[in-house]
C-alpha cells in the first residue's frame, strides 16, 4: 500500500470526526502510524505541507495556477487520491485556528525540538517554492513565512540563507546563501560549504521522510549552494 493509500484512508478518518481541527489532525498522525515510524515521518512531512499551503492561501487571500501547479511538483498525487487530499486541504483551510496554532503543533508533529531543525526548513523551502510560483513573494506571503520561520526555531540569519536561495543569486549575497560571515578563512568556508551539501543528499532527504517529488525540488537548493560556493571560491582567487 503506498503513503498516498495510507494518507487517503487517514484523511477519511479525520474527515469523519466531529470538529476535524488542527488538534485532531495531528492526534490522528500519531496514532494511526504509531507503528511505523518511517511512515509517520512521510505522511507528517505531507499533512505538514499541505496544511500549512492552505493556511498561506487563506493569508494571501487567492490561489494561483501557478501555485497550484509548484503544490503538484511536490507531491504528485495519484488521481484516486486528489479529492482526499483536497479534503484536507479544506480542512486546514476552513478551521477557524489561526496559521500560527497550525505552525507549532505542525513543529510538534515534525520537528526535533532543536533550532534550525532540518525537517521544518524542508517544510520552510517547500512553502517558499509554492510562494514565488507566480514571480514573486507578496507582502502578506512574506510575512507568513517569516512568522513560520520564527515558530519553527529557525534563526534569522538561517532564515536569510533560505530566503536567499529563492531569489535571484545574482542579487544574493553568497555568503548568505552559505550562512556563513563574510571575512572566515576559506577553509572555515569549504567545511560549512561540504556540510550543506552532505545535509541535502538526497539520502538524508529520504530519510527525514521527503516525498520523491520534493527530492528533485530540493535539486535547485544544492544549485543555489553550489553556485554561492562557486561565486566566493572565484572571488577569493581573484582578490
Amino acid at each position: 500500500m503506498s503513503i498516498w493509500d495510507r494518507l487517503g484512508d487517514f484523511i477519511a478518518r479525520v474527515s469523519s470526526s466531529a470538529s476535524s481541527g488542527v488538534a485532531d489532525v495531528v492526534e490522528a498522525v500519531r496514532t494511526v502510524f504509531s507503528g511505523d515510524p518511517d511512515l509517520r515521518r512521510r505522511v507528517a512531512f505531507s499533512v505538514a505541507m499541505i496544511a500549512l499551503s492552505a493556511k498561506m492561501a487563506k493569508a494571501d487571500g487567492i490561489v494561483t495556477q501557478d501555485e497550484v501547479r509548484a503544490f503538484q511538483e511536490i507531491f504528485e498525487v495519484p488521481p484516486s487520491e486528489t479529492r482526499n487530499v483536497a479534503r484536507l486541504y479544506d480542512i486546514a483551510k476552513q478551521d477557524v485556528a489561526g496559521f500560527e496554532t497550525y505552525a507549532h503543533r505542525m513543529a510538534q508533529l515534525c520537528g526535533s525540538g532543536h533550532a534550525n531543525c532540518m525537517m521544518l526548513e524542508d517544510i520552510l523551502d517547500g512553502l517558499f517554492h509554492i510562494a514565488k510560483a507566480d514571480g514573486l513573494i507578496h507582502e502578506r506571503e512574506g510575512q507568513f513565512l517569516h512568522r513560520i520561520a520564527e515558530i519553527f526555531r529557525i534563526d534569522e540569519a538561517h532564515y536569510e540563507a533560505i530566503l536567499s536561495r529563492h531569489v535571484n543569486l545574482g542579487a544574493a549575497d553568497p555568503y548568505v546563501v552559505l550562512g556563513i560571515e563574510r571575512g572566515k578563512p576559506f577553509e572555515e568556508i569549504r567545511k560549512r560549504y561540504r556540510k550543506l551539501i552532505s545535509d541535502n543528499h538526497p539520502d538524508r532527504l529520504i530519510a527525514r521522510g521527503l516525498p520523491q517529488e520534493f527530492i528533485k525540488i530540493a535539486t535547485t537548493r544544492v544549485a543555489a549552494i553550489n553556485a554561492a560556493y562557486e561565486m566566493i571560491e572565484r572571488g577569493l582567487r581573484h582578490a
